[in-house]
């Protein structure tokens, strides 16, 4: 008996197709099954094996947002995984742009993007430095600043991580 990974995960939002086309149009998602009335909506990468990995529920436009870490207890982030550092850059712009960029951080074994989807829950696209590559003296775990290009420069902008090992596909 053991746990092999995480699945998917489902998410109550105040719109389902709002979140769905943010998924998609940022993201790259690919929507799955939707309701014709917009309440659900459920997604997957285009490279996951997963029959879903995001799912959304709608709750309605006056939902207040989740006071998750500042007054309750709740969900943080979510953090999905990227193939390469020229993944992560290519996404970077593309959060930039829809206005939903947070930060970046290094985190020694993994360099991190944050944002928030339209509902300002939180997620995080990391990429995994490789085990074969990682040195926890030069590179302790922690929180620094990220520099991208340094980065890119240091381990190649098409370096795998090992832990993902579908090839790299045309975006």
């Amino acid at each position: 008996m053991g746990i092999v990974r995480l699945n998917h995960a489902v998410l109550y939002v105040r719109d389902a197709r709002r979140q769905a086309r943010f998924y998609e149009e940022v993201l790259g998602f690919e929507t799955i099954i939707a309701d014709p009335e917009g309440h659900v909506a459920f997604m997957r990468t285009p490279d996951s094996d997963n029959d879903h990995d995001i799912g959304f529920m709608s709750v309605g436009t006056s939902a207040a947002l989740s006071a998750a870490g500042r007054t309750s207890v709740g969900l943080y982030h979510l953090a999905w995984e990227v193939p390469t550092l020229r993944d992560l850059a290519t996404y970077r712009e593309r959060l930039l742009a829809a206005d939903a960029f947070v930060g970046e951080s290094d985190h020694g074994a993994t360099k991190a993007l944050y944002a928030f989807d339209p509902d300002e829950i939180e997620f995080e696209l990391m990429w995994l430095v490789p085990p074969e590559l990682y040195d926890p003296v030069t590179d302790p775990v922690g929180t620094r600043p990220l520099n991208l290009t340094r980065e890119i420069e240091r381990f190649g902008s098409d370096t795998r991580s090992s832990r993902n090992p579908l090839p790299v596909q045309d975006r």
